[in-house]
């Protein structure tokens, strides 16, 4: 049974059934891809054929030791839409 189990996840995860992003930015809008951004808080988007990324409204919904910083991606009416940001490690300050 476990055999079984192990050749299901192995077979899903090589045809990309276990890993598929949200919706794609290239088919929205900007206004339609801030919107929704801004609405879920947090929210993956693929940006095109294999990209995407996790982009927030803001640091309050990344982990900790990270921030927000500005992101922008490829709508359909947009080259560069101002989405919300994407989270990167935050800078610590030690007092140099």
């Amino acid at each position: 049974m476990k055999r079984g189990l192990v050749s299901l996840i192995v077979t899903a995860a090589a045809t990309g059934a276990i890993a598929q992003s949200g919706p794609t930015t290239q088919v929205m809008t900007c206004a339609q891809a801030r919107g929704l951004v801004a609405s879920q808080g947090a929210v993956v988007l693929s940006t095109g054929p294999g990209a995407y990324d996790r982009y927030v409204r803001d640091s309050t919904f990344c982990i900790a030791l990270t921030r927000a910083e500005p992101a922008w991606v490829r709508t359909a009416d947009v080259a560069q839409c101002p989405i919300g940001g994407t989270c990167v490690p935050a800078e610590i300050d030690n007092g140099q």
